[in-house]
């Protein structure tokens, strides 16, 4: 079990460099966009366009050896688009089922609060469920099956805010951001004539991934560990400044990216070291903030840093 691990370790590593080719100066979002597809989650991307959003998107499928499809969601993308639909056909006088957008491994769903109230609740049971239900048959995808989803901050004109049920959804909501100065004179240096994602190279498949991800779900998490998961999430739901807390769902999801987080260090068990560094990711989305504390400088990411700072941390 040892060296699966120690093999699994350097094949995310691998995974990181590579990606790091094409998305310059953001280790921090690559990694934890590897801890969410190796927990079974989904990620969605909020940023101002031009940021990265989508080739990070590819530059994973093509790092994973993994399919990958591109759904840019408009208000005309209908539900069917997204599951598939049943077609007549008048050769073999039968209904044939043609696969939608969802059937591969990595979907890039590309500003989802574009598309409808419908075409959205789709995807969510596409990603909560791992399969797609077409005129009352379902229908599994393949495994794994990982979303990102993006969506911008501005211009919100036409389109359809996530509710807080589908955000709930997404194991992670991340911001990649402008690069530095340097970063961006890089950018755009290496992309004179060519594109970087054609030069990476394929260091897993399916199979290792789907090893790797049973292998973390089994990975040792002590009771006191829960406790502190439990104690940290119950406290989004009593503070001041907030008018949502976070659901029992994000004690799971925390679990699980910590679990992928230890693994990727090296350890059989998770710690308490490693509840922290997923807590404010996996939960900043989940919460609202009140109005007034908006007002005074208050963000959510602030709230859960001092919910950390004040929680006693377990004794492992």
């Amino acid at each position: 079990m040892d060296n699966e691990r120690s093999r699994g370790r350097k094949t995310i590593m691998a995974m990181i460099q590579e990606t790091e080719k094409v998305i310059v100066g953001k280790r921090r979002e690559i990694v934890l966009l590897m801890i969410a597809l190796l927990s079974g989650g989904h990620v969605l991307i909020e940023d101002v366009p031009g940021t990265g959003k989508t080739t990070l998107a590819a530059t994973l499928a093509a790092v994973c050896g993994l399919s990958f499809k591109r759904a840019q969601f408009t208000p005309d993308v209908m539900a069917s688009d997204i599951t598939g639909f049943n077609m007549y056909n008048r050769q073999k006088e039968k209904f044939e089922f043609i696969e939608g957008l969802a059937m591969c491994n990595i979907m890039l769903a590309d500003e989802i609060n574009r598309a409808s109230p419908k075409t959205q609740s789709a995807l969510l049971e596409a990603m909560e469920e791992g399969n797609v239900t077409v005129d009352g048959k379902s229908y599994p995808l393949p495994d794994p099956f990982f979303v990102v989803a993006t969506q911008n901050p501005t211009g919100f004109v036409g389109t359809y805010p996530l509710p807080e049920a589908q955000l709930d959804r997404f194991s992670v909501r991340l911001s990649l951001g402008y690069p530095q100065p340097s970063e961006e004179i890089r950018i755009i240096s290496e992309r004179r004539g060519k594109n970087p994602i054609d030069d990476v190279k394929t260091v897993t498949d399916a199979d290792e991934l789907r090893a790797m991800i049973r292998e973390i779900s089994e990975l040792y998490i002590d009771e006191r560990i829960y406790e502190y998961i439990v104690n940290l999430v119950s406290q989004t739901r009593n503070a001041e400044d907030l008018s949502l807390g976070a659901s029992p769902r994000a004690s799971l999801i925390i679990s699980k990216m910590a679990q992928a987080t230890a693994y990727m260090i090296g350890r059989s068990y998770v710690v308490p070291e490693d509840i922290a560094s997923v807590f404010v990711p996996v939960v900043a989305h989940r919460i609202a903030v009140k109005r007034q504390a908006k007002l005074e400088g208050q963000t959510a990411e602030k709230i859960l840093y001092d919910i950390l700072k004040k929680t006693a941390v377990p004794i492992i």
